[in-house]
């Protein structure tokens, strides 16, 4: 089967899942029902697309098909953020801080940590060099721990009725999506999105590595700064809008290059993006219409990708 092909399957598998999603055991009126599904419709979309863009973004400047933002700390540092809100103004103050303003907060400080983290680390490698990975991964796992460790030493010392309201809060949550932010998420989604489009052909040639980009004309460093700007606003705004999820990207982004075996961007970008959203819409109309709600979706999507990691980790398979 054709690559184009491939991609219009993913198109109405899409277009399916999220009709199903809907429609599916639909009651009552349907002025409320698709107002209340449609909304968590897109904020669903909007997280999938995030994640699986960043991650094929960000594997494509590392030359490494295991390493994800997610798996550099940013997790941990979204828990200990949450945390470190309800050690301040408490479980109630917490919970009557208006959504905008906790999600902006979130939103710039991970920006700010991300583009710190990335853009230090890459922007000193001369090339993709197996010691510069290894850099990389143990400084996220560095920062990971450290962010852990803060997080369970706040823990401790708040009330108990507090620590339940930061381990919620901490959790990624795909039944509790503020409809007010999916307007400025939406925004920055597609700011990111495009600007993925508009490096896709750089993109193509980065992916050969440094020292190829510059012989064949790319301005390398530009080019890597302008794709973490992009990189660090997707992870931020999926992460700020519904948690942390921190093997999705993994599991998309394999099952991507496995469906689609190209190194071109113009392909695998929404190819990524299409099947990321069949997988989170299509799980969550099973949960909710089958299962009752009797799993978290965050905890089936944590599963397959934890899986995945390990799968790709014993084979070896990190290129």
């Amino acid at each position: 089967m054709t690559i184009s092909r491939r991609m219009l399957l993913s198109l109405l598998l899409f277009l399916v899942c999220a009709v199903g999603f809907l429609t599916l055991n639909a009651r009552g009126s349907w002025d409320f029902v698709l107002w209340f599904r449609g909304t968590k419709l897109i904020g669903i979309c909007l997280v999938a697309f995030s994640i699986a863009v960043s991650t094929v973004l960000f594997q494509t400047l590392t030359h490494n098909r295991i390493l994800t933002p997610s798996l550099m700390g940013f997790d941990s540092l979204y828990a200990l953020l949450q945390t470190m809100l309800v050690f301040t103004l408490g479980g109630l103050g917490f919970a009557q801080l208006p959504a905008q303003l906790s999600f902006f907060s979130s939103f710039f400080i991970m920006m700010v940590a991300s583009l710190a983290l990335f853009g230090t680390l890459l922007g000193q490698s001369r090339q993709a060099r197996g010691e510069d990975m290894h850099r990389l991964l143990l400084t996220g796992i560095i920062f990971g721990v450290l962010f852990r460790s803060v997080t369970s030493f706040l823990q401790r010392l708040i009330d108990p009725n507090d620590f339940v309201v930061a381990a919620t809060s901490s959790m990624a949550s795909f039944n509790a999506i503020d409809g007010d932010l999916l307007l400025i998420s939406s925004a920055i989604m597609l700011a990111g999105f495009l600007g993925a489009w508009y490096l896709r052909f750089d993109l193509d040639i980065m992916a050969l590595g440094r020292d190829v980009s510059i012989n064949l004309g790319v301005n390398y460093k530009r080019r890597l700064y302008l794709t973490l700007i992009v990189i660090a606003a997707l992870v931020s705004v999926s992460t700020a809008l519904v948690g942390p999820v921190a093997f999705f990207g993994l599991l998309v982004s394999n099952l991507t290059y496995h469906l689609f075996p190209t190194h071109r961007h113009a392909i695998l970008l929404p190819a990524s993006s299409l099947l990321s959203a069949c997988i989170l819409i299509g799980g969550q109309t099973i949960l909710e219409q089958l299962l009752n709600f009797a799993t978290p979706l965050s905890v089936i999507v944590e599963f397959l990708g934890g899986a995945t990691f390990l799968l790709l980790i014993l084979k070896g398979k990190s290129r």
